[in-house]
């Protein structure tokens, strides 16, 4: 069990991100020493910060006294053999001995996406391992496809009429804490938390349309529709459209809707669902002048 009297810090990577920061909070209240790996600085009371960039050698001193790590992969490092590998040595000559790593639900299924590399080198690292492999994240609703949802009162994507079963990040956030707490519980473990529930995109839909009080509609796109429509529209670099393809085509072949009690497992507390996560974050979507629904 980790012992939460000694002084090595638990490194969280991607801290400044939605699953990190929560994780972050959640250790500083537990009271045990933590450090915010990230390329931007996190100002938390409770943790230090230590600049963290997986492809920069200057920076991976972040490691050092280091023996657990939660690691969270970029976006935007979409061949972690060559992006992330060679950091992930010297997190392993620095000492790190237990990696909890946020994975992606059917990672041990689908080889295209950059996470199962990942697993495959945290299995041959000799490094021991935890693997968190969450459902679609709820949150991304309120990020990536928020323009979509706010200014266009719809939601475009490649799933045709699968079911996802999502995932509250503050879920994910409350699994990983507890293995990172007392990594050795879990160690060889593959965790895939989920909520407690299986949506199609039309449903949730049908869900932010009463939340939201007014028509939201669900387009099921093509792939090279959604791929145009999510470089020009939503930003996103290529790389991130060609692993976010992939994941809704899970989806599409109706591969995503498995639900689990992993989360109640880990945690003793039942998932969130989706309606009280889109009450209480309403406000992503609401245009200027708005009232959501509480």
């Amino acid at each position: 069990m980790y012992d939460t009297h000694m002084t090595a810090p638990i490194l969280v990577t991607g801290a400044s991100g939605n699953v990190g920061s929560a994780v972050l909070r959640r250790l500083v209240d537990a009271g045990v020493p933590v450090r915010a790996g990230s390329l931007n600085r996190v100002d938390l009371p409770g943790a230090e910060y230590a600049r963290l960039d997986f492809t920069d050698p200057a920076t991976w001193t972040a490691y050092d006294g280091v023996e657990v790590m939660f690691l969270l992969r970029p976006p935007h490092l979409s061949k972690p053999d060559t992006q992330m590998a060679p950091s992930l040595d010297a997190a392993r000559a620095a000492g790190v001995r237990h990696v909890v790593f946020l994975s992606l639900q059917g990672a041990d299924r689908n080889r295209v996406v950059p996470h199962a590399k990942l697993e495959a080198w945290l299995r041959g690292s000799g490094v021991a391992w935890t693997f968190l492999r969450p459902s679609f994240f709820m949150q991304n609703l309120t990020t990536t496809h928020r323009s979509d949802i706010r200014d266009r009162d719809e939601i475009l994507l490649p799933a045709g009429r699968g079911a996802t079963a999502f995932v509250d990040v503050e879920d994910i956030a409350d699994v990983a804490a507890v293995t990172l707490l007392d990594p050795a519980a879990h160690e060889g473990r593959a965790w895939t938390p989920t909520g407690p529930e299986a949506l199609t995109y039309g449903e949730v839909a049908a869900r932010l349309t009463e939340v939201l009080g007014r028509p939201i509609r669900y387009r099921a796109a093509s792939l090279p529709r959604y791929a145009l429509h999510a470089r020009a529209e939503l930003g996103m670099p290529w790389a991130m459209v060609g692993v976010t393809s992939a994941i809704f085509s899970v989806a599409r072949f109706g591969r995503a809707g498995g639900l689990t009690d992993d989360a109640r497992t880990v945690t003793g507390r039942a998932p969130r669902g989706f309606t009280e996560f889109a009450r209480r974050e309403a406000h992503a979507w609401a245009r200027p002048g708005e009232a959501a629904e509480s």
